[in-house]
């Protein structure tokens, strides 16, 4: 056990020894010493690690000065995510384009469709359509008892020939008169009759009250010997 006196100036000394001193202990001999050593000083860990971190960087450094092309092979990434933007943006609307123009067909095709019905009702069920006369001035002539004695049973109509031989569905005018339209139509009649052939003559009249036209009058000229004139209504 080293006496207080002892530990007290070893402690003294210890607090003034310069760095890299050591005590080793007490010495040997006949009087009362302490031994010291001179150790080299330590570097800590917590100085080495910054070191070493720049050590590391400064040959990260180098490795990428010594690779100037990543550089370029960078910019040029950029410059193509930049062109793929821009061609996606181009084709979003060359497509948008796309699609408007299929919708102005499609509009432009229903436009057309509804307009085809509209003439095809108008022909085929109004009462002032041409077909509409000449469908009702048919059926009068086939229920005609002297029509069918002159040209027989089953009787057919068909309008003017063309050149190349084929049959209109009838010639007709149209006009005013007294503020009133008028249509005039003609078309030719057939039956079982061989070689008897008429010619019809039918003329309407529109009238304002109820909305459609009406017959004055109906007639069927007989184009074969002996020729006469049947009126099968006259109305004027």
């Amino acid at each position: 056990m080293l006496p207080a006196c002892l530990v007290r100036a070893a402690l003294g000394r210890w607090l003034l020894a310069p760095p890299g001193w050591a005590l080793l202990g007490p010495g040997t001999g006949p009087g009362l010493c302490l031994r010291w050593r001179h150790q080299p000083p330590r570097r800590e860990p917590g100085l080495l690690l910054p070191a070493a971190r720049r050590s590391i960087g400064t040959q990260a450094g180098g490795l990428r000065a010594e690779k100037p092309g990543d550089s370029s092979k960078h910019v040029s990434v950029q410059r193509g995510r930049r062109e793929e933007t821009l061609l996606s943006a181009a084709q979003k609307v060359k497509e948008a384009g796309r699609d408007f123009t299929y919708f102005i067909v499609v509009l432009v095709g229903i436009g057309v469709t509804g307009g085809l019905f509209y003439v095809i009702f108008k022909e085929l069920f109004s009462s002032s359509s041409p077909s509409k006369i000449y469908g009702d001035a048919l059926e009068k002539c086939r229920s005609h008892p002297e029509i069918i004695g002159v040209f027989g049973e089953s009787i057919k109509g068909y309008g003017e020939a063309t050149r190349r031989g084929r049959r209109q569905l009838v010639s007709h005018i149209e006009y005013k008169k007294d503020g009133l339209k008028h249509m005039r139509l003609k078309f030719y009649i057939e039956g079982s009759e061989p070689g008897k052939r008429g010619t019809v003559h039918v003329e309407v009249k529109e009238n304002p009250e109820r909305g459609r036209f009406e017959v004055r009058y109906i007639f069927v000229d007989v184009d074969t010997y002996p020729r006469r004139t049947i009126v099968i209504e006259d109305n004027r």
